[in-house]
């Protein structure tokens, strides 16, 4: 079966940056599933996969308006402690260049910490790999239909996908 839309695709990927240096892979774990055509996926990587078929495995480079957008040099907010979430550990103190969750009206956001003061901290609200261009190796591991339920949520359920 080929993707297309309403179709819940099963991949594997490994991210590399510009340099080919790894940033991140999906193979220790269970594949990646989204349902294709919701915009659930980068709007590179949901391209490249179109038309593909499991069994299929190659590589896209991605421009940063096609992965996660342009840096946005103004993107600077300052933001009370308690809203930020992602210590390793509870007496843990928050320190520039670490990676934070906000929780923002549109839903939760990955910052990253700028400047650390007792109440406030300063965040870079840019995806963190913003501006970069990307290579992402890609297995498609499955194919299927999506399930009128999967369609009507918007998402991919079961392994890989949301769980309810």
């Amino acid at each position: 079966m080929k993707i297309t839309d309403k179709t819940v695709v099963q991949f594997h990927y490994t991210l590399k940056d510009e340099a080919g240096s790894e940033i991140e892979n999906s193979h220790a774990g269970e594949p990646l599933a989204y349902l294709h055509g919701y915009k659930n996926m980068l709007v590179g990587v949901e391209k490249a996969l179109t038309g593909k078929a499991a069994g299929d495995k190659f590589s896209v480079t991605l421009q940063p308006e096609e992965a996660y957008g342009q840096r946005q040099e103004d993107a600077i907010q300052r933001v009370p402690v308690k809203h930020l979430q992602g210590l390793p550990t509870p007496s843990a103190k928050w320190k520039p260049g670490m990676t934070a969750v906000v929780n923002t009206d549109a839903g939760q956001r990955q910052v990253t910490v700028l400047k650390a003061g007792k109440f406030m901290i300063t965040v870079d609200i840019n995806p963190p790999l913003a501006g970069k261009v990307l290579t992402f190796d890609l297995e498609v591991v499955d194919v299927r239909e999506a399930s009128a339920e999967e369609i009507e949520h918007g998402h991919a359920h079961g392994v890989g996908g949301h769980q309810h």
